[in-house]
């Protein structure tokens, strides 16, 4: 074994990109829930970029390394310490035989990632590792696989212009804007007319209830013109549904795959990992913006990391 988990956390799993093609018979994608900081995170150990990495909520879980690795934690800064000492996020960062890490306070953020270079042995299933129930618990032992010579050699270290670069970009794009775009949904509409001035003008925050499956908003109350019932249709990470309470939640990687609350609107992709990363007492406004604008936008954000 290559790591052990000494403590488990709160809500700790192995996520890699996901499991889609698979929601037509009802099964959800999971995956990261900040793609970028996960991304940002493999990147810099050498992994390809899909790679399975361990999700943390604070409190965090604890880990033991068995044989010496390189690691990387991105994401929520939870004040990682290693041997009793402090370590920088966003950097590779060897460890040795017995090593210990845990975390100590929620400093930045709300879901931080720990890469290990190499491949973390665990179950495939339909195409991925992504735990959907199954949690990281004490004493859990995972084997940390080093990558074939193919796939080794198109993903080594990149070098530290560059990494900054990324870096720089990932930073500012999450922890460094209050606005969450979305696209008018289906029945956005049905919207009474105070309800989506007070959308676009007022104030939101994540709920403490929120989670892998949604994060509930809270702010103004809203409501529709008229009482409806909706027939259940597809909904996917980022949409915006209307609950009966006249809150909204935002569907996340372990979203049901139909809904029949008034899907309201549409989160853009690249927006998901500010809001992923929003503790409760932030507040934040949500934006209009169109198809066009979230294709390019997401386009020119994966080729930081081409």
């Amino acid at each position: 074994m290559s790591v052990q988990i000494v403590k488990q956390g709160i809500m700790d799993t192995l996520q890699d990109k996901g499991r889609y093609g698979f929601q037509h018979i009802g099964i959800p994608p999971c995956g990261y829930l900040d793609y970028l900081s996960a991304q940002l995170s493999n990147v810099i150990v050498g992994n390809p970029i899909d790679a399975p990495i361990f999700e943390l909520h604070f409190p965090a879980s604890s880990f033991i390394f068995k044989e010496d690795q390189t690691i990387c934690i991105s994401g929520a800064n939870f004040v990682p310490v290693l041997k009793d000492k402090s370590v920088a996020m966003n950097t590779a960062i060897h460890v040795c035989k017995n090593d210990t890490l845990h975390f100590m306070q929620p400093l930045l953020g709300k879901t931080c990632y720990l890469a290990i270079k190499g491949n973390i042995d665990s179950s495939l299933w339909l195409n991925s590792k992504s735990d959907f129930i199954a949690q990281i618990k004490t004493n859990d032992q995972f084997n940390i696989i080093a990558w074939d010579a193919d796939i080794n050699k198109n993903n080594t270290l990149v070098d530290q212009k560059l990494e900054s670069s990324i870096i720089d970009k990932v930073q500012k794009h999450i922890f460094n804007s209050n606005e969450i775009r979305f696209i008018p949904g289906p029945q956005w509409n049905d919207l009474s007319t105070e309800s989506i001035s007070n959308i676009l003008k007022q104030p939101f925050y994540t709920s403490l209830n929120s989670n892998r499956m949604g994060y509930q908003l809270k702010g103004p109350s809203l409501q529709l013109m008229e009482e409806k019932t909706y027939l259940s249709s597809a909904v996917t990470r980022g949409t915006m549904q209307l609950l009966p309470n006249g809150e909204l939640i935002v569907l996340m990687a372990n979203h049901q795959t139909i809904g029949g609350y008034a899907n309201i609107g549409q989160i853009i992709l690249v927006d998901l990992p500010k809001l992923v990363q929003h503790k409760s007492d932030t507040l934040f406004h949500l934006n209009l913006t169109n198809v066009a604008t979230a294709h390019s936008e997401y386009k020119q954000m994966q080729q930081w990391f081409s």
